[in-house]
């Protein structure tokens, strides 16, 4: 059974982990921005980077290579900072994530995308809505809401708090 959230036909950011194509609904994307210095917190999460200034606010920045269990590699000219919006507890959050690179926005039909698989996987199926086909390639359709957990979230938040804006 697919999830309401495919039942119509989406818009989603494309972006680029390794040899893996991803997709989130791009209504929670508020931005894509080149990468930038960011500033290390200590005591932070694993996957937590660090913080940046994004017009004043301070946004916590996440490498989803390290949360997915992925090798970390060098940024490049393609790395970005995905900005997005997240659900916490009913207050929305801004918190960015490192992609090596962002590609397009696409719409995909719900009839084009697949519930994750339940064996097999790579990828924990909690965090994937579906499987977009396109082109032949499949795209992997995070649910990035459930990336984290809430505690994480919560940690993320707390630590981004405690700092106070960089200089842009």
């Amino acid at each position: 059974m697919r999830d309401k959230i495919l039942a119509e036909k989406g818009l989603y950011l494309t972006f680029r982990l390794g040899d893996e194509l991803f997709a989130i609904d791009v209504g929670q994307v508020r931005e894509v921005l080149e990468m930038e210095t960011i500033t290390a917190v200590p005591n932070a999460l694993e996957f937590m980077r660090g913080i940046i200034n994004v017009r004043g606010s301070v946004v916590p920045v996440v490498d989803l290579r390290a949360k997915f269990g992925m090798s970390a590699i060098e940024n490049t000219v393609h790395t970005r900072v995905v900005v997005m919006e997240l659900d916490l507890d009913g207050e929305v959050n801004v918190l960015g994530a490192l992609a090596d690179s962002v590609h397009e926005v696409i719409e995909l039909n719900p009839d084009t995308i697949e519930p994750p698989p339940r064996l097999g996987n790579r990828w924990r199926s909690q965090f994937i809505k579906g499987v977009g086909k396109r082109d032949e390639r499949f795209i992997l359709i995070l649910d990035i809401e459930k990336v984290f957990s809430l505690e994480e979230l919560t940690t993320l938040v707390e630590h981004s708090a405690e700092k106070e804006p960089v200089e842009v």
